[in-house]
Formats: C-alpha cells, structure tokens, sequence
C-alpha cells in the first residue's frame, strides 16, 4: 500500500508540475488516495468472510472434530443458508483491509498538510481539504460497500 501511494504521489506531483493549469491541484493528491483507500475498504469490508478451507481457497483443511456429532447435524440442519460462494478469508480481510489500505492511506500526512495551509492562513482551502478527506472518505467507503454488494448481489 505504501509504495503504491508514494508511485500515485509522485506522478500527480510531477503532472501538476508539468501542467500550470493543474497547479491549484498542489498537495490534493493525498486526498485523492485517502478517498481511494476508503472506498477499497468499503470493498473490502462489505466482502462476505469464507472459511480458510473455502474451495476456492486452496488446500482444504481436515474438518474440526471437536464438536460431537450430534452438534454438526443440528448446525447442518438448522437453516437453508448456504455459504457465500465469494468472498475473502478473515486473514485475507486483514491483510487488505489493515495490510494495504492502512498503508495507502495516510493520517499524518493530511494532518501535516492541514496544518501547513493554517499556517499559510488557507483557511478556505483547510476547509475544503478536510471536507474532501472526511467526508468523500465516509461516502468513498459507503460506494465501496454498495458497489460490492450490487456485484456479488448481497
């Protein structure tokens, strides 16, 4: 996730650099990737978990056998739900979700941008940078989770 935020940073900066008309877009791109990582892990959030030894997993894993069996044929028969055919391990969720996304979002970094613009006194650009952040974040990860859900039809 780091690495693929400090590519994205360095070819905005080097556009806007390139291109005046972009200027005003200085420093934005830390807002673009946190709105990015939100939504990706509205995604990865909305996801249904499926057990490690899911077919498409892998090598399956011997069952547990600490439950009698009395208990697997009551969990067996006690509903028509079937398991999700997609969807990601817990470890798999960690991984991208606190893994990837943790790494390509970044906290510091807006706080430190924010607190520049304040000391340059672009208090309107402080307030267009923190709306951007928080509140495109907030909606990014509703339209990951909407999205995933319409594709996998949840």
């Amino acid at each position: 996730g780091a690495l693929c935020r400090h590519h994205i940073g360095k070819a905005a900066a080097e556009r806007i650099a390139r291109d005046q008309r972009l200027k005003h877009l200085s420093g934005w791109h830390t807002a673009g990737i946190n709105v990015l990582g939100s939504f990706v892990l509205g995604g990865v959030f909305a996801t249904p978990i499926i057990s490690d030894n899911h077919p498409s997993v892998g090598i399956p894993k011997p069952p547990a056998t600490s439950l009698s069996k009395s208990a697997h044929a009551v969990i067996s028969n006690s509903s028509n739900l079937k398991p999700p055919s997609v969807g990601l391990t817990p470890r798999m969720k960690l991984l991208l979700g606190v893994g990837f996304c943790g790494s390509f979002t970044t906290f510091s970094t807006f706080s430190v941008d924010v607190v520049n613009m304040m000391a340059k006194g672009e208090m309107t650009k402080v307030c267009s940078y923190l709306m951007v952040n928080n509140v495109g974040g907030i909606v990014a990860a509703a339209s990951g989770m909407m999205v995933v859900k319409k594709i996998l039809k949840l």
